[in-house]
Parts: structure tokens; sequence; C-alpha cells
């Protein structure tokens, strides 16, 4: 199973990976790692990246995502995968079933007050609009309400994916 982890920053994408990988042993990759200096650079400053700025970041995924298909791997992937095309970039010529979006959600003033809390991260807080904006309603993923305490959601992904 290839679990993708998804949604508008401050959801809690890379701490419910993190809780999910030490629950399951699963391989994990950091999405975020795999942007471009630039992509970072531009981000740090607040702009919004283009669809030509992710396009390499998203090939870069999904050659970490065949990888575990083809090894037989488990694994957790973190990806914002806002836009459907995006989404199905990701996942091109994967096996179905083998894969499985989930959309962390969680409501604008929780992640308001997260990401005024956050520490060290490149991402500028002033982005988020410019993703809610950008985000895409996916009609391919298992809605997970991503409120509480990591271990909590983590909980609540393992049982949608037990569920579907």
């Amino acid at each position: 199973m290839i679990v993708i982890l998804m949604g508008v920053m401050g959801t809690g994408k890379t701490t419910v990976a993190k809780e999910l990988q030490a629950v399951t042993g699963w391989e994990y990759a950091e999405g975020d790692d795999y942007h471009s200096e630039a992509n970072k650079a531009k981000m740090r400053s607040g702009i919004p990246l283009t669809d030509e700025d992710r396009w390499p970041w998203l090939d870069s995924l999904h050659s970490v995502l065949k990888g575990w298909e083809d090894a037989g791997k488990s694994g957790i992937l973190t990806c914002s995968a806002l836009k459907q095309a995006y989404r199905d970039r990701l996942v091109n010529a994967l096996p179905a079933g083998s894969w499985r979006f989930v959309s962390l959600d969680v409501p604008r003033e929780e992640l308001v007050r997260r990401l005024s809390s956050r520490k060290g991260h490149y991402m500028n807080p002033g982005l988020l609009d410019s993703q809610l904006a950008t985000l895409e309603d996916p009609k391919d993923a298992l809605r997970v309400d991503a409120t509480g305490a990591e271990p909590e959601i983590a909980e609540r992904v393992l049982k949608a994916l037990n569920e579907k």
C-alpha cells in the first residue's frame, strides 16, 4: 500500500506521516525535501509556485512512488497535491489499488493557528490563501479529519484505509 498524505500547508502531513511510519514501519518520503532550491527560495519569499515550477518536483515524487511499487514496498509520501493534474501525474501508470490519496482536512482557523506557531520551515505562512485557492476538491482521496493529536489522526488514517 502506498499512501499519499495531501493537503495545504499546516494540515500536519509531515507529523502524521512520521506517526504512521512509526506504527506501520513503511517507507517514508517527505515531499518538501524534493523541491529544488529555486522553489524553496520562491516559497520562502512568499511567491506561489507555478505549474511549471511543480512539474519537475512532481516527477521526482512519482519516481519515489514507482520505486516503492517496483520493489513491492509500502510507503507514505507527503505532498500537497493541490490539483487533480498533480495527483494524476504522481500516480501515472501505477497500478490501480496500489495507492491511496488521503486528504488531511483542517479548518482554516486551525491552519492559521498552526502556521503562526511553526518554526524553521521555509514555507511562508502568507501562502496559505494561495494554496487554499489552488486546492481542487480531491474526488479520489479518502477524507480524514486532521484535528487533534497526531496519534489519533494516524489512527483515523489507518481506519479509513482499512475500510476501503
